[in-house]
């Protein structure tokens, strides 16, 4: 979403918080589990407690869900899941462990089974704002608009105020209101949200902004999450994106800087040092090249677009630049989805490759500047 996956999934370990009824200890020495700085739960006293405790398994798993976002490290997702394992195989299934499956699912691309999930949890607990939120989520990365929109109206009565707004008008945002959207988030009161639905709004602000075309709000927008959230790498990569837009590639590599263990960080670093042409990046291109060999072994489109931008930005192989961004369009439909379609297809001189994404901004009445170089030439 939003560069969300932006996204994403910021709603997930933050935005619950505005609506859901947690588990609250008796008193402030009650300790749930102790973990050692850097654990994996598998490894600890709370892991044995997880398989018959659902009010520890369930803040466990989030949290290895949060460190996923927050580092990019997809091991954490097996973590959470092997938390979840014992809790998905009883005869019912509790929707809390249903929805964090399905945010499990969704984080790995795999959309349609984590709608399955989702179904299932809304079956037992029709009001869940999670779950709808989640739903609206995933069908928003697959440009499914108005289903969404179902979700996010769901939510409605059972969520922060606020975090519904943000929902609707994010998928306003998108289908042809972009201005009106925009001064809606814009327009909210947000001091009293939890810091990670804090950096949504801040990190929607941002992405509105690049596509309206003014890219100073934006990059106030992306600061002001970041204030926020430092490790939200989402935010994060849009910052970088529109510095690297705008040839600020020494500005980048400081931004980015401790943080290039991650792919899509390491992604953004590279295409720096070929801006700055400084032979810097030949480490960061190897071990991209070697990450995208293996994910294209495993059947994996995880990062299908980021292999895309760098076929594209990096190795300067349009062709195979083109592949990816096909491959990547089949899976998820959102701005800068399409946005790295026409650019590869301009570049490969296939102009036709990027008609059904074309076709997808006339539909949806998705407003976007960046857009505009690529579609005039198509």
């Amino acid at each position: 979403m939003n560069q969300w996956f932006c996204a994403a999934v910021v709603a997930l370990s933050g935005a619950g918080a505005a609506w859901a009824a947690p588990y609250i200890p008796a008193s402030d020495a009650q300790v749930l589990a102790e973990l050692p700085a850097g654990a994996r739960h598998a490894g600890t006293p709370a892991r044995a407690l997880t398989a018959t405790r659902l009010d520890i398994a369930l803040p466990l798993a989030q949290f290895d869900i949060s460190r996923a976002r927050t580092t990019g490290d997809l091991r954490f997702l097996g973590y959470a899941e092997a938390i979840l394992a014992p809790w998905m195989q009883q005869p019912r299934v509790a929707p809390q462990v249903l929805v964090l499956s399905a945010t499990i699912l969704q984080s790995r691309h795999a959309f349609d089974a984590s709608l399955g999930e989702l179904d299932r949890a809304l079956q037992g607990s029709p009001n869940d704002a999670q779950a709808w939120l989640t739903r609206a989520i995933v069908l928003r990365v697959l440009g499914r608009y108005s289903e969404a929109m179902f979700s996010c109206e769901h939510m409605a009565g059972a969520a922060d105020p606020a975090v519904t707004a943000l929902c609707v008008q994010s998928l306003r945002g998108l289908t042809g209101h972009l201005q009106e959207a925009y001064a809606a988030i814009g327009a909210l009161a947000s001091q009293e949200l939890p810091p990670q639905v804090r950096a949504w709004r801040y990190s929607e602000l941002g992405e509105m902004a690049e596509r309206v075309g003014n890219d100073e709000a934006a990059e106030h927008w992306f600061r002001e999450g970041l204030q926020i959230a430092p490790e939200d790498f989402y935010v994060r990569t849009a910052c970088a994106d529109l510095f690297l837009r705008h040839g600020r590639a020494a500005e980048t590599l400081q931004l980015l800087a401790g943080h290039e263990a991650m792919e899509p960080m390491l992604l953004r670093i590279a295409i720096a040092h070929r801006q700055l042409r400084d032979g810097a990046g030949s480490r960061g291109e190897a071990l991209l090249s070697e990450a995208f060999e293996v994910e294209q072994q495993r059947g994996e489109a995880v990062h299908r677009r980021e292999q895309a931008r760098f076929m594209l930005d990096v190795k300067q192989q349009p062709s195979a630049a083109l592949a990816a961004a096909e491959d990547n369009w089949r899976v998820q439909r959102e701005p800068d989805d399409v946005l790295i379609l026409l650019r590869a297809a301009q570049a490969a001189h296939q102009v036709s490759a990027a008609a059904a994404a074309l076709q997808f901004v006339k539909q949806t009445g998705l407003e976007d500047v960046r857009l505009e170089p690529y579609r005039n030439a198509t």
